[in-house]
């Protein structure tokens, strides 16, 4: 099991940045694969970022590459996703996920999601 509390959320102007913490508990932390999806208002769940349970092999959607980076620190039980040079496209709702295993690709532990404005 796995318990998610994300973070740092808030509302930002365009161009700015926000950094969103991930804290985790359970021991199984140090072996689950990692990822931050977003909720944009009246849209579905979409993927941003992930990060393998080592911390060595990250992936980013198109839309934030270049500007949002994802990190973990497994002595920490923490993840975070650094997000520069924000747009107001990046407004929404982010979750931390976690996976079952480093074997598994499906995110089965959710935090609780932290909102992010950014106006133009």
């Amino acid at each position: 099991q796995v318990q998610l509390v994300e973070s740092g959320g808030g509302l930002v102007q365009a161009g700015g940045s926000l950094r969103l913490s991930c804290a985790a508990s359970g021991r199984t932390f140090s072996r689950s694969n990692m990822a931050w999806f977003r909720q944009p208002p009246g849209k579905e769940r979409e993927f941003v970022a992930d990060i393998n349970w080592t911390g060595g092999t990250t992936s980013y959607a198109d839309s934030v590459k270049g500007r949002f980076t994802i990190s973990r620190d497994n002595a920490q039980n923490t993840g975070w996703l650094q997000m520069n040079n924000l747009k107001p496209l990046d407004t929404g709702v982010y979750y931390c996920a976690a996976s079952n295993g480093p074997l598994s690709t499906r995110y089965d532990y959710w935090g609780q999601g932290t909102q992010v404005t950014v106006s133009s």
